[in-house]
């Protein structure tokens, strides 16, 4: 116990020991920290739909319906119609044979890489992927090649390198939207990469799902290639505001999973609730409803982005709803978030490890449901709070 308690010690004198905070109210834009009004500009509630009625009342009436909770993992009796009807509602969704949901994104990334890949095989990871593609690589116990930050010319290179030593199948894998720098992939030149190397392609799509593309369906449509991806990933929790997430793609690759994938295979299923809100959120992306929603997020990205840019703050080449706002160090990063909340705005201040040395950041979150007027404030207190606490 001691050890453990010195070590936290340590971290709290670094400034960077991480606390949980009660967020009192839906993930709207508006909520009480402490009982206090607070803008709310940390969710990944990108669309403003988690407390939309049409999910809540999918939800309360599959609870009814099929109880509280799934009793079993999906092999043993935990498969019920909502878990069923989703996954076909998300083949559809990505205009894929099958799907198959998982209870979490970090689940569904380990379990997906874990129950698809073996030693012979190798992973081309981009540097700055989700912690959790870094965690599924290790599980799948495959040769893990690093590439730097969507530099498609440099993984080719090392894929050649790669080449006289080939044994079994190969992957490349990269977020859709990078969650701490929110910028984008270069998902048609990795298509190119994947053709030409006799490789697949996985992106996790967990920023871009809902809220990317014409029709919402993510990074891959957007930038004009989603039928040529062959592993979509992507979350429930954000812009469709459930939980959870799933994997689209060709059927034989979802059995594979279905017999292989631990996460999947040793998990209570998701309650029966949530399968059935998701299908309704994604109801919605494809209603005129989401297509006003999105929109709305975009120019609400686009106006907040431009007055930071325009006070001066270096937003790490951002071009999507996450705006970060670099800080650099610990101490100050952690000083401006606590007194960006007492002011009433609530972000969180971003550290190593889950960003590199001397990266750290105020994460800023835009969603659909913020006004002009609180982005224009918030933007003035984060530029006070900078100018008092930068080195």
């Amino acid at each position: 116990m001691d050890n453990w308690q010195r070590d936290l010690d340590q971290l709290k004198g670094q400034g960077m020991l991480r606390l949980l905070r009660v967020v009192d109210g839906g993930q709207g834009s508006k909520v009480q920290v402490n009982g206090h009004d607070v803008l709310l500009l940390c969710s990944n509630n990108y669309l403003g739909i988690a407390d939309h009625p049409a999910l809540v009342e999918k939800m309360i009436a599959a609870t009814k319906r099929y109880g509280a909770g799934s009793g079993a993992s999906r092999l043993i009796s935990g498969t019920m119609p909502p878990h069923a009807e989703l996954e076909e509602r998300i083949a559809l969704f990505k205009g894929t044979g099958a799907a198959l949901l998982f209870n979490s994104g970090y689940a569904a990334n380990t379990g997906i890489l874990q129950g698809l890949y073996g030693p012979d095989d190798v992973i081309f990871s981009d540097e700055l992927n989700h912690a959790s593609i870094i965690d599924g690589c290790k599980l799948a116990r495959a040769r893990t090649v690093v590439y730097p930050h969507c530099d498609y010319v440099a993984l080719a290179g090392l894929m050649e390198r790669e080449k006289p030593r080939r044994k079994g199948r190969w992957l490349i894998v990269t977020d859709g939207v990078f969650s701490m720098d929110g910028d984008v992939g270069p998902l048609p030149e990795l298509c190119d990469l994947k053709d030409q190397f006799d490789a697949l392609l996985m992106v996790d799509d967990a920023h871009g799902t809902g809220v990317s593309g014409e029709n919402g369906r993510g990074t891959g449509e957007s930038l004009g290639c989603l039928d040529r991806i062959d592993l979509h990933m992507g979350t429930l929790g954000k812009a469709l505001g459930c939980a959870g997430a799933y994997l689209a793609a060709d059927q034989v690759i979802i059995d594979t999973l279905i017999n292989r994938s631990r996460s999947f295979i040793f998990s209570t299923s998701l309650p029966p609730g949530v399968p059935a809100a998701a299908s309704a959120a994604l109801d919605l992306v494809d209603s005129e409803e989401g297509r006003v929603l999105r929109r709305k997020l975009e120019e609400n990205r686009a106006f907040f982005a431009g007055l930071l840019k325009d006070g001066g703050m270096d937003l790490l080449g951002s071009t999507t709803q996450i705006v970060p706002v670099l800080t650099r160090d610990p101490g100050p990063t952690m000083k401006m978030t606590e007194r960006l909340l007492e002011k009433g705005i609530f972000l969180q201040g971003v550290r190593p490890p889950t960003v590199g040395t001397g990266l750290c950041r105020l994460r800023a979150t835009v969603m659909a449901s913020h006004s002009e007027a609180e982005l224009t404030d918030a933007v003035g207190k984060i530029l006070d709070v900078y100018g008092e606490y930068a080195e």
